[in-house]
């Protein structure tokens, strides 16, 4: 496995990699790698000749008040993970090597980036678009591969590939949990054991609105009074954000539940924010 840092050392050399005939399959992150980070690597070796991880915590995502000076950070405990996983190569960029001075251009997606995350985190994914699009641009992927945790941010990032054209398969895979349901995030670090309990109405109340669908209730509004009303009894609760059920195209707000709908929450438990979602 080899670390790069350059981008256009990574850029060249992934462009000669494609000139010999070699598929490329690319997992974005930002480090402090979970299980579902690599099972996002483990679907890139199976599909792909080579696999490349990035790992940079991306500041033009993060708000004023959000957690970018304390997001978790361990960069050789990543760097040996990926090692078991037979990754071939870490693009592991520097702030000053994606940002230079007089940085100046961004990507919007414009309407997928409104309501849920969105209406919360001004400004964040014109950022995740930004970062993913220089990424695209430097690793040359013919597939990369997100968790559909992060929901909205894979929709914003298929959006971004079809509609500027960017030769990439963008590939979204399941949401990876932890024995007790709880949603595999980086953040769930902030979360003190006590917290940690707390967090697990969210997936408990995803569940509940998974059982009442397949009992034939369509009424969102019912669905997501349930969940409220479910999440609310976590003692360690702060705010809930949202709850929302939403078409998983459009991502607008349904009137009446069908397969294939979203239900996404997003949830403070104490100061850590986490979102978590289910597909009907």
């Amino acid at each position: 496995m080899e670390v790069i840092t350059n981008p256009r050392q990574m850029q060249t050399l992934m462009l000669s990699l494609k000139r010999q005939g070699k598929k490329i399959g690319f997992v974005p992150t930002m480090g402090y790698l979970h299980e579902g980070h690599l099972s996002l690597i483990r679907c890139s070796k199976k599909e792909n000749n080579i696999t490349v991880v990035s790992i940079f915590v991306n500041p033009i995502q993060f708000g004023a008040n959000e957690d970018f000076g304390r997001y978790p950070r361990d960069f050789e405990r990543d760097k040996s993970l990926c090692e078991k996983e037979n990754v071939d190569y870490i693009f592991y960029p520097s702030y000053e090597e994606m940002y230079p001075d007089g940085f100046q251009t961004y990507v919007e997606v414009s309407e997928l980036s409104k309501g849920l995350c969105g209406d919360f985190r001004p400004g964040h994914f014109k950022g995740v678009a930004t970062v993913v699009a220089k990424l695209f641009n430097i690793v040359c992927p013919d597939n990369a591969y997100f968790g559909k945790k992060d929901f909205q941010q894979l929709k914003v990032i298929q959006r971004m590939v079809k509609d500027l054209n960017f030769p990439v398969n963008v590939v979204g895979c399941p949401v990876v949990r932890e024995p007790d349901g709880l949603a595999m995030s980086s953040r769930n670090k902030y979360l003190s054991t006590e917290e940690r309990e707390s967090a697990l109405y969210i997936n408990k109340a995803l569940f509940e609105a998974k059982r009442m669908f397949e009992d034939g209730i369509t009424d969102p509004n019912l669905i997501k009074e349930r969940v409220r009303q479910i999440i609310s009894q976590a003692k360690h609760l702060k705010e809930i954000q949202y709850v929302e059920i939403v078409d998983s195209n459009t991502l607008k707000p349904v009137d009446k539940v069908k397969k294939s709908d979203v239900l996404a929450v997003a949830v403070y438990i104490g100061n850590t924010r986490l979102i978590d979602n289910i597909e009907f």
